[in-house]
């Protein structure tokens, strides 16, 4: 330790000619510079302070700026002793630089007590201006104690009333959300005309995205007594966000109802309160809307449109949706139905589908129909691509973006057209369009998503395997890394690094082995338990800083690495310094560790980390919860502010927690305690329901109430949705059709009452259809008959649904050809793409008449469905009419076909070389029977690669003998095998490095 404080605590002449600090060197920053004196502190300052240019010479302040817990220690000691050695703007200075660099968590409630009370003017508002800068980066309970933090200083200068001036107000920032009801309504009246009156109030009201109504609507009052005419336009126009929450509702005329619907497209950006808005939204509609048609004031309504039914929306003219498209083309929030209803009577007024017209639609484009794009001159689509619409093209179905890519390549215009192609749009280009390409260059491919087969493709095509910047990375093969000399490999090292999500599991592993060869740094699994001491902290920072979801899938691996990272915390997380060291890491570690090894001072600084986990198990989630408990105590005490930091995790609280929560939500106004209290209350009130024949004294569902539940409208009884109002529906249709968990019974009653809605099936339309989401699968196989479905756009909705019955899916697949008077010899690439997993539908007659060429465009998206076996190997016999005999098949095609791969036989899957293996798609793994699976050999399964070794299923395994399972633990270990396409046909013999072969 001597030798490092040495390095510490040296002149900044020594450190800026000190080339490296090295990683050890940096992470015992946090725990020794605390410790150093002031007068030697302000050489570290000045180090760390951007005026000295030498020190941005060399790496060190970047590698102190990324090491763990560094910011967080030269905040505290800054805090604690810079005041006493620096000028108090210095130290401001300093720590505003630390600030705007960090994560910033470490700025708890009891660290804002540290912050000086007493600052020059000009230090506090460069200080304060800092924290509004990171108000969303902060918590509740930290912008809480800010506020207060803020006001004790604002207070000493004010002996009146209210400390609560214009001024201060402007100081204050987005922190005046924290203000107490009782202090807004006691502002003096001149100050609060003076502040509105600035011209920056419409600027900061903007932004107070989590105020409450119930503190908007003091605010209003108050604004309204300071002599605002709140009705005059001028007036409306700096309200900000607390018009939102505009509650002068009555005589109301229509000129300001449209003139406040326009100020509430900014609503959208509140954190919680939708229901509301969308209530005041509804009501501003009904006034605006008198003595008046729909029709005249369209264009007026902003956003308030996406509230239109869609019988609201169908009684409305073509001409009057022609003339108010450029209010239309600016919304955003739209159902599916909703755009299909506009655009269809957009492009009834004009006619002809031209690049100008469409171009006008903006997000309205989406709604044009697929056949529509078929139709349209390629001259005018190659526009498009090009033009400001290209930016809505991959909101497009793939049926949509299949049509457009059909159209063109028919044309032979595809060549000049394909490079201008953007998004994720570019993914839906086949490979045998891809084939006939040339002239393919890595410049070119920015801006493009690609899949892996596509990649290979284009790389093979420019010829410099080298050039792989951006997605092109995609196509990096195990030959390629193993080829790279040792310097070129460590001087592009970075770039994989901060690329791994592009890369699959085998390709990382690879890079991992080439890294072992050439730097020893790397450490294998079997390497491990020499993991102590100073390689500790290196060792868990590089794993907190990416995610274990991009390392090895293997169980036995990941348990290893996370049992080493509890030795080498000496099995605690003791403090925040800990937690700021785990990183992403802390989102792994099992139950056990943290219920029993996590600190309460560590869980302070946790549960902001805990909120940003994809996936923690049901048994961490119950541990978080009981942590949460012990650091805040009993629910009954909760602030409101707890309760927002809580957040998702109060889900975990129980049914008497959150109705203790629920009684405090009149004043909380938290969107989290209604929801989950409301739920809760629900599920235990469904049993004592009482069934009335007709809906006397049953509680209905409002649209208030299904807006804010979310997914929790799985509660409402069977009774209860039976009564909804035919209004609330038609309101909320959409949204229903999204809730996953409807059972079939809550399913049929809400088809039962579209019918009472929108009368009898035949006399349904399209966007009828598509609204319906999962409400759809109550559909019988008759009732399906009833339906049209010539569209195949409307098909292409109904088959996101995978719950769908195969006499349901045949209905619907024959309802399809009938209607649109096709065969499926007939069927275009794009009713393909469309009917989606409907074609597992398909009897083999029926798959072999498909067209070869539209065959061969969809194939890509026929590969991503999971078909019976039977369905599978019909399709594998139409993808060798497309692209060869399966034992010819390379990387690419394997990548391409997807689960098609899962019609092979036995004698064609022992075929295929073992460096063929990882170009499997991974879903491809589970679709192969476990008796054809059986059929690889131990060398085939070995090279697998960790991500497809991972998708191996129950019933494979049972299959497989002793050596196949051994070379299966390989697969999921990535155990260095025989490097890929280096080897083929040299030697059947397989090469496995472990410790003892590779000498290492």
């Amino acid at each position: 330790i001597s030798s490092e404080w040495a390095v510490l605590d040296m002149s900044v002449y020594e450190m800026e000619q000190h080339n490296n600090l090295s990683p050890n060197r940096v992470t015992l920053f946090p725990r020794i510079v605390s410790l150093m004196l002031p007068h030697r502190l302000g050489e570290v300052f000045v180090v760390i302070g951007v005026r000295n240019t030498a020190w941005e010479k060399i790496h060190s302040r970047d590698i102190l700026f990324q090491s763990p817990g560094v910011n967080r220690t030269l905040f505290l000691v800054t805090l604690d002793k810079c005041f006493l050695a620096l000028s108090a703007l210095d130290c401001v200075d300093i720590l505003s630089q630390v600030l705007h660099v960090s994560a910033v968590n470490y700025l708890q409630p009891d660290i804002i007590g540290s912050l000086p009370n007493v600052l020059q003017e000009d230090a506090f508002r460069n200080l304060s201006t800092v924290f509004k800068d990171l108000y969303d980066r902060t918590s509740a309970n930290t912008q809480r104690a800010l506020y207060g933090w803020m006001k004790q200083i604002l207070q000493t200068s004010y002996n009146m009333t209210s400390w609560v001036s214009a001024e201060n107000l402007w100081i204050l920032g987005r922190y005046m959300v924290h203000l107490p009801l009782e202090e807004i309504l006691k502002i003096s009246l001149n100050e609060i005309r003076l502040f509105v009156s600035y011209d920056n109030a419409t600027k900061q009201l903007d932004t107070v995205y989590d105020i409450t109504p119930e503190l908007a609507q003091a605010f209003l009052e108050r604004i309204k007594s300071s002599g605002f005419d709140m009705r005059n336009t001028s007036t409306i126009y700096r309200l900000g966000l607390l018009v939102c929450f505009y509650d002068d509702m009555e005589q109301l005329d229509a000129a300001v109802a449209r003139a406040l619907l326009h100020q509430m497209i900014k609503c959208n950006q509140l954190r919680g309160f939708q229901a509301e808005v969308q209530k005041l939204k509804s009501q501003l509609l009904n006034i605006a809307m008198q003595n008046q048609t729909l029709n005249d004031i369209l264009g007026s309504l902003s956003d308030a449109v996406v509230g239109l039914t869609s019988s609201q929306l169908e009684s409305l003219s073509p001409e009057a949706v022609h003339t108010a498209i450029a209010t239309l083309n600016q919304v955003s929030g739209w159902a599916k139905s909703q755009v299909m209803i506009l655009s269809s009577k957009y492009l009834s007024y004009e006619k002809v589908l031209s690049f100008y017209n469409v171009s006008q639609m903006g997000a309205l484009v989406t709604g044009i129909s697929t056949q529509s794009f078929y139709s349209m001159n390629p001259k005018d689509l190659s526009q498009i691509i090009r033009g400001t619409t290209s930016q809505y093209l991959s909101d497009l179905s793939p049926a949509q973006q299949q049509g457009i890519l059909r159209k063109i390549a028919a044309s032979g215009d595809f060549s000049s057209s394909v490079k201008d192609i953007q998004g994720a749009f570019f993914k839906e280009i086949s490979l045998s369009d891809l084939w006939k390409q040339t002239g393919y260059n890595s410049s070119m491919m920015k801006g493009k998503e690609l899949r892996r087969s596509q990649v290979k493709i284009i790389i093979q095509n420019t010829g410099k395997r080298k050039e792989l910047t951006g997605q092109l990375v995609k196509g990096v093969t195990c030959q390629l890394i193993e080829s790279m000399g040792t310097d070129f490999f460590l001087n592009n090292f970075k770039f994989f690094e901060n690329n791994l999500h592009l890369l699959s599991p085998y390709q990382v592993n690879c890079l991992a082995w080439k890294f072992w060869k050439v730097s020893s740094v790397s450490i294998p699994p079997f390497f491990l338990p020499y993991v102590s001491g100073p390689l500790c902290v290196p060792f868990i920072e590089s794993l907190g800083k990416t995610e274990m979801d991009l390392l090895n899938p293997s169980l036995h691996k990941r348990n290893a690495v996370l049992q080493k990272v509890q030795e080498c915390l000496n099995g605690s997380v003791a403090d925040e310094y800990d937690v700021d060291l785990l990183g992403n890491l802390i989102c792994h570690l099992p139950p056990a560790f943290l219920h029993g090894r996590m600190s309460l001072k560590a869980m302070a600084t946790a549960l902001h980390q805990f909120k940003l986990c994809q996936q923690l198990s049901h048994d961490q989630k119950t541990e978080i919860k009981y942590k949460l408990l012990e650091l805040y105590g009993s629910p009954n005490n909760w602030t409101a502010e707890t309760t927002l930091d809580v957040g998702p995790f109060l889900a975990l609280l129980s049914k008497g927690e959150l109705n203790v929560l629920a009684e405090k939500s009149v004043t909380l106004l938290n969107l989290y305690i209604a929801l989950f209290s409301f739920f809760s209350l629900l599920e235990e009130n469904s049993c004592y329901l009482t069934f009335f024949p007709d809906c006397l004294g049953t509680r209905a569902p409002s649209s208030d109430e299904i807006i804010k539940l979310g997914e929790a409208n799985v509660f409402w009884s069977v009774q209860e949705l039976k009564c909804m109002d035919t209004g609330t529906f038609d309101k909320n249709v959409e949204l229903l059709g999204t809730i996953s968990g409807f059972n079939s019974s809550q399913l049929i009653v809400l088809k039962e009452k579209a019918k009472q809605v929108w009368g009898s099936l035949p006399d349904w339309k399209s966007y009828h259809i598509v609204s319906l989401g999962r409400t759809a699968l109550a559909l019988t196989e008759h009732e399906i008959k009833e339906l049209d479905l010539h569209s195949v756009d409307t098909i292409s909705v109904l088959s996101q649904q995978t719950e769908w019955t195969f006499t349901q899916a045949r209905s619907i697949l024959q309802g399809f050809l009938e209607d649109s008077g096709q065969t499926i010899s007939t069927l275009k690439s794009f009713d393909l793409v469309g009917l989606g997993a409907i074609l597992c539908a398909l009897n083999s007659t029926e798959i072999m008449s498909i067209r070869t060429a539209e065959f061969s465009a969809a194939v890509a998206r026929i590969g991503l469905l999971f078909c019976s076996t039977p369905v599978l190997r019909q399709f594998k016999k139409m993808t060798e009419s497309v692209l060869g005999t399966a034992t010819s098949w390379n990387g690419s095609i394997l990548q391409e076909i997807g689960t098609i791969a899962g019609g092979l036989n036995e004698d064609e899957l022992k075929a295929f070389d073992k460096n063929l293996m990882p170009y499997f798609q991974p879903i491809a793994i589970r679709c192969i029977p476990p008796e054809i699976f059986q059929a690889l050999s131990p060398e085939q399964i070995a090279n697998l690669g960790p991500e497809n070794a991972a998708m191996v299923t129950r019933s494979q395994r049972d299959h497989l003998s002793a050596s196949q399972l051994q070379s299966l633990q390989l697969a999921l270990d990535g155990a260095r095998t025989s490097t890929p396409e280096t080897q083929s046909g040299a030697s059947t013999t397989q090469a496995v490095q472990t410790p003892a072969a590779s000498g290492e």
